[in-house]
């Protein structure tokens, strides 16, 4: 797996409640959703359920997952949803408020742009942002034979979203579970959800390096993953309008930089009220920047395939 680097500028976020809390979620209790319309009722979807962290349950689901009949019904589960995804990309930052979903919204809507099938699944549980800069924050999510369909965004509905965001009561709540919970939910999300044909699966991770972060590697191990881009501010401190540090960053970890995108008031307004920015805003600043971090991804996958 390789890895690359952005610079870009950080974005404010809105107060949030400190609630616990998402529907039908307790520990270990795999969360089940309303059927999508049509489905048809009773008929069962593929994925198997989690037992509760530490259980007898969870010792006999792990002594028998190491049996070959038990591995092979796992992983043909997993590749069952993610047959159709040609590319997967993690994006990644070594710290919150420094743009890295501001960078995955921005990256799903220039490849849907360029003609791009995009999915983009959030598991920054803490911070599911990605719902309300994509304007579909009120938006349901059901589940059909092979799983959760995710949330799909626009007319052309060519970005896919999963986020549990779509899950709490109250979009202002705020997830306080333990990681044996959460890295529960980022398997199912893995294992779950039903993502259909796809050019590109962008995973959202949250802030810093964390129980999330090697939850959601383990869970993608099976697949081949174009890579990661970590999202970074050019200070070293305080002074965000400082230059150069992402790049110097990049070099002293030997992994390519694929650009700096400036502080536009245009990008964060467009964030706020749920607009495509590539869409409305090609004259500002920030434009040429994202789509030629884009575009090198695009590069990228097509080397690799």
């Amino acid at each position: 797996m390789s890895s690359a680097m952005v610079c870009a500028g950080s974005m404010p976020r809105g107060p949030a409640r400190l609630v616990s809390g998402a529907r039908d979620a307790a520990p270990g209790v795999r969360l089940e959703l309303p059927a999508a319309p049509g489905a048809v009722p009773g008929r069962r979807h593929r994925s198997r359920a989690l037992p509760a962290p530490g259980s007898r349950a969870q010792s006999r689901a792990g002594s028998a997952d190491s049996a070959a009949g038990n591995g092979r019904e796992a992983g043909e589960e997993e590749r069952t949803n993610l047959a159709g995804v040609r590319h997967i990309l993690l994006v990644l930052s070594g710290k919150g408020g420094v743009g890295k979903s501001t960078l995955s919204t921005e990256l799903a809507l220039a490849l849907r742009s360029a003609g791009k099938r995009v999915g983009i699944l959030d598991v920054d549980l803490c911070g599911p942002s990605i719902p309300r800069m994509l304007r579909v924050q009120d938006s349901a999510v059901h589940q059909c034979d092979s799983g959760w369909v995710p949330v799909f965004v626009g007319q052309d509905k060519a970005i896919a979203l999963m986020s549990i965001g779509f899950l709490l009561e109250r979009p202002d709540d705020a997830v306080v579970w333990r990681g044996p919970k959460k890295n529960a939910l980022i398997k199912q999300f893995v294992t779950d959800v039903a993502w259909g044909e796809l050019d590109f699966l962008i995973v959202d991770t949250p802030p810093g390096t964390s129980d999330e972060h090697i939850s959601t590697v383990e869970a993608l191990r099976p697949y081949q993953l174009l890579g990661a881009i970590l999202v970074t501010t050019p200070q070293e401190c305080t002074n965000i309008f400082s230059k150069g540090g992402g790049e110097e960053l990049a070099k002293h970890a030997g992994v390519p930089f694929l650009g700096c995108v400036p502080l536009d008031p245009q990008l964060s307004q467009s964030l706020e009220e749920g607009r495509d920015f590539i869409q409305e805003f090609p004259k500002s600043s920030a434009f040429p920047a994202l789509t030629h971090i884009a575009q090198q991804i695009v590069d990228t996958s097509q080397r690799s395939s």
